[in-house]
């Protein structure tokens, strides 16, 4: 068991989450992409470079989450190297409920495993949704991230981090449009908004919704504002997003299927034609993006230099 000479690449998408009343369980992989690339060195210690969203503001150092994943992964495999070079060249919005940190733990995991020979018999493809899973706290971003598509994942249960998870295509006339706003927030901060509980009807409507958006977003796009309805998590931290909560409900009253991405700031709207897109992208506040990024249908892509 050793390490490889020459460098891996990994490009991981962005990623949005919930998709309203999904919560933790339902994600879909987006076409906006983070690039990295790693090499073992003879040298012990960690460098870390970053270029683009998180340039001047994450740590150039084994602090870089990327790294601490890629740690965390050689610990599963039981192997340890002397030191790394990492450089990563980021597009995903940090802290906008794009799924930056899923992106930065997959691909942290797939570039430990590719650095390794036989890698991939110590750290199976089955388990590396698990691992991820372990370091993220929740499965839905990452399942996304690693698969791509429209993923529903879950776990064996909440003291298990065992995850699995199943991926489909969107209907092909599903586009969907990102309102990036200029602040970026905590999901944690978010989640400690939420209560312990939910009321019974409430878990009831969402249960019915989210069948319904399984159906909708793959086979049945006309029923996607009914199936985007939430009552557990978006209402309930709206205080933290006010201005995304507004545009969530500017667009829906619109007729535009729109969700918070995520624990937010980010809103997602899905839309099937132009005229639709061209509505959506007009009622973006100032200093918003909106971005029209179609659906990432492969997931995480992993190249061994030279091979």
């Amino acid at each position: 068991m050793g390490f490889r000479s020459v460098g891996v690449e990994v490009v991981v998408p962005a990623t949005s989450a919930n998709l309203g009343p999904g919560f933790d369980s339902m994600g879909l992989a987006l076409s906006v992409h983070d690039h990295l690339a790693a090499m073992v060195t003879e040298d012990p210690g960690v460098l870390v470079t970053v270029e683009g969203e998180g340039s001047g503001s994450l740590p150039g150092d084994d602090r870089h989450l990327v790294a601490r994943a890629m740690r965390f992964a050689w610990e599963a495999m039981g192997i340890e190297p002397p030191g790394f070079v990492l450089r990563c060249h980021n597009s995903i919005p940090q802290g906008r409920g794009l799924g930056s940190s899923a992106a930065a733990i997959v691909a942290g995991i797939l570039l430990a495993r590719g650095l390794v020979d036989d890698g991939e018999d110590l750290l199976p493809d089955g388990e590396v949704l698990g691992l991820a899973t372990r370091m993220e706290g929740h499965p839905d971003n990452v399942a996304a991230a690693l698969l791509g598509g429209f993923t529903t994942a879950w776990m064996d249960s909440v003291e298990d981090t065992h995850a699995s998870a199943v991926t489909r295509a969107p209907h092909t006339s599903v586009v969907p449009v990102v309102f990036v706003p200029q602040q970026s927030m905590a999901t944690a901060e978010a989640r400690r908004m939420l209560d312990s509980s939910v009321d019974r009807s409430d878990a009831i409507f969402n249960i019915g919704r989210a069948a319904l958006l399984v159906h909708a977003l793959s086979s049945d796009p006309a029923l996607l504002f009914p199936a985007t309805e939430d009552r557990i998590h978006q209402d309930a931290r709206a205080r933290a997003y006010p201005q995304s909560h507004t545009l969530v409900l500017s667009l829906r009253a619109l007729g535009v299927p729109a969700v918070i991405s995520g624990a937010g700031p980010t809103v997602l709207a899905f839309t099937t034609d132009d005229a639709e897109r061209t509505l959506a992208s007009a009622t973006a506040p100032d200093g918003w993006r909106a971005l029209t990024v179609p659906v990432d249908a492969d997931g995480a892509r992993v190249r061994i230099r030279g091979s």
